[in-house]
């Protein structure tokens, strides 16, 4: 992102294009810039899959999540509400497949998403900026 970006979703940006450089495009239409993500799944603070971050600023999913208790779940690199919807889904919609993952969640169904997420990062799949 170039300097001056506002401090926001990248989805939340009115042109997020005019904020990317050429080389932040490619990381992030290759989805390479979740690769230092690697380095909190080896220190424990995150696993493979769980709920995507929040942004510090994100006080509705936040708050939703805490309510639903899906805050209690490890953050992933990739989730159940990522392969269906990415940053195309509303919030509330996007805690419930959190919810959802929480109550399934097992060795199975974390090896479907990493398949589906695989797919789709390949495919480009809800890739927009």
């Amino acid at each position: 992102m170039r300097i001056g970006t506002p401090t926001v979703a990248t989805h939340l940006l009115r042109d997020p294009n005019a904020y990317l450089t050429p080389v932040g495009s490619f990381l992030r239409k290759s989805s390479l810039d979740e690769l230092p993500q690697l380095w909190s799944i080896l220190v424990g603070d995150m696993s493979f899959v769980g709920p995507r971050p929040a942004l510090f600023n994100q006080d509705d999913l936040i708050a939703l999540r805490t309510k639903r208790g899906v805050d209690g779940l490890l953050p992933g690199l990739t989730g159940w509400a990522q392969v269906n919807g990415r940053d195309e889904l509303p919030i509330p919609d996007k805690v419930e497949l959190d919810v959802l993952y929480l109550k399934r969640q097992s060795l199975c169904f974390d090896m479907k998403i990493l398949w589906l997420t695989a797919v789709k990062v390949l495919r480009r799949d809800g890739v927009t900026h």
